[in-house]
């Protein structure tokens, strides 16, 4: 349906030009020529009052290019019809991945180890965050940015997917790995920052406390959340490295220092989750989720049709008829 009050033009400076129309209205009835062609007879007195249909229509025909001259300044204009109006509120946060790459991350408690379950966890995470802004960082022995805050939720499930143990030094910089963090979020104006940080270790590498880091956390109004991902008992645990690179498994001990993940997320104001499974770990991300909703500003969305076709289309067919009745059916002789 077409809607005139649903219409809006995108250039209507251009329907200044139909202002043109009633100063050449003015001008032709101002003028004093005779704008018809005289012709002399010694009397007119024979057809005096005559008139006909032709006649009298051909006075007409300027109306034609006068409308024709209408719709064709409209469409310059682009009118264009609201189809769909939208308002919506969305709620977004930013937040910071933070995954532990160390080699214990391949054991096999979980299946095929914790590493993979944790990468497709946090990817379904990042899918339901629609309005967030989302990065990535790592940690082992060492640690470092693998993705900006970024609202190309692509961009961050890919980078979710190529994470792999050993390509930094082994280890657990559980301080490191937070630190980082911090650093990409302390610059951010989003009312709520957060942090949320994967490890199933104890922290015995890097140059940055964890506690400390924890402090800088505070300082910036950055709230932690820690996940320690590991069965309880043994598990088949990576022990030695082949010289091919290739990791060497056997039982070891689950060791998670949940002491200190719990006083991380208290002086932060998070929360310590613990995750011996694939499911708990699951229910650990949909409780984050539902924990973390800030509200923000309600965009409007408008979808237009572009309707200026409909005009040019018929200030041609006018014109074209204007001149083909002008040059055919009320043609003069001059």
């Amino acid at each position: 349906m077409f809607g005139l009050d649903k219409i809006d033009f995108l250039n209507p400076e251009f329907l200044l030009l139909l202002l043109v129309i009633p100063a050449i209205a003015a001008w032709f009835f101002f003028k004093k020529e005779d704008p018809h062609v005289s012709i002399k007879m010694p009397t007119l007195a024979s057809i005096a009052g005559m008139t006909s249909i032709r006649s009298t229509l051909r006075k007409y025909l300027p109306l034609l290019r006068t409308l024709a001259f209408i719709a064709l300044v409209i469409a310059i204009a682009r009118p264009r019809q609201t189809l769909k109006e939208e308002d919506i509120k969305a709620e977004g946060i930013d937040i910071c991945l933070v995954m532990d790459l160390s080699s214990s991350m391949l054991a096999q408690d979980f299946k095929p180890d914790r590493l993979e379950v944790s990468k497709r966890v946090a990817s379904d995470f990042v899918e339901k965050r629609e309005f967030d802004r989302i990065g990535l960082s790592v940690f082992s022995g060492e640690a470092f940015t693998q993705c900006p805050l970024t609202t190309d939720h692509r961009i961050v499930k890919e980078f979710l997917a190529s994470l792999r143990c050993g390509i930094l030094e082994d280890g657990t910089a559980i301080g490191m790995g937070l630190a980082t963090a911090v650093n990409r979020l302390k610059e951010s104006e989003a009312k709520s920052k957060v942090v949320i940080l994967l490890t199933d270790g104890v922290n015995n590498a890097g140059y940055i406390k964890p506690l400390t880091a924890s402090e800088i956390a505070r300082e910036f109004q950055v709230k932690v959340y820690t996940i320690g991902v590991g069965s309880t008992g043994d598990a088949l645990t990576p022990v030695s490295r082949r010289s091919d690179g290739r990791y060497i498994f056997g039982l070891a001990r689950v060791e998670i220092d949940e002491d200190l993940l719990r006083q991380i997320a208290d002086m932060t104001g998070g929360k310590y989750f613990r995750a011996t499974s694939a499911e708990s770990l699951e229910n650990i991300y949909a409780e984050i989720d539902q924990l973390e909703k800030t509200e923000i500003e309600v965009t409007t969305i408008k979808r237009y049709s572009e309707e200026f076709h409909r005009f040019a289309f018929g200030g041609l067919i006018l014109l074209l008829l204007e001149l083909l009745l002008r040059y055919t059916v009320f043609k003069t002789i001059p």
